[in-house]
């Protein structure tokens, strides 16, 4: 994805641009969230797009995805179980949420792929929702800052290696 195409989508759909790749990541939107808030945080600091904006749609859109899917662990949980309680890949995560919980959730936010499955498997192994927003909304707001920071303050070097 290149700039002018995240332009293209902003100009077209505003900021719900940035709220829509963030909230529909995990549902088979193919918009690498890593691109996307680099994007959107190099162009708020070119003062295209507005900076607060772009970071609350993002922070928001994230958040959402991430409850959806620990909601959706939380009610199908049981039937999704039953379906991955030979899938050695669930039951090693399982193992490892069990083992290493909190560290777990946290680290896993910072995780392509696995940010977006981790919620889901909090919610399927009965972690209290209090819980789950304590470490997993923190780990979220650390990683959006920490991405948004490096778009800004990096920005145009990011953007010359994307150019390349």
């Amino acid at each position: 994805m290149t700039v002018n195409t995240v332009l293209d989508l902003i100009h077209q759909y505003g900021y719900l641009f940035f709220f829509l790749a963030f909230s529909l990541g995990p549902f088979g939107v193919p918009i690498p969230n890593e691109i996307t808030i680099l994007t959107g945080a190099i162009l708020s600091r070119s003062g295209v797009i507005n900076h607060w904006a772009t970071y609350i749609c993002i922070l928001s859109g994230f958040l959402i995805a991430v409850t959806v899917a620990y909601c959706a662990g939380k009610l199908f949980g049981h039937g999704f179980k039953k379906k991955l309680s030979n899938n050695k890949h669930y039951l090693e995560a399982e193992s490892i949420l069990r083992k290493r919980g909190d560290v777990a959730m946290c680290i896993g936010m910072f995780i392509p792929v696995v940010r977006y499955f981790m919620p889901l498997l909090i919610g399927l192994s009965g972690i209290h929702y209090k819980k789950f927003a304590l470490i997993t909304y923190s780990s979220a707001l650390l990683w959006t800052i920490t991405f948004f920071a490096l778009g800004t303050f990096f920005g145009n070097p990011i953007l010359s290696l994307l150019h390349a």
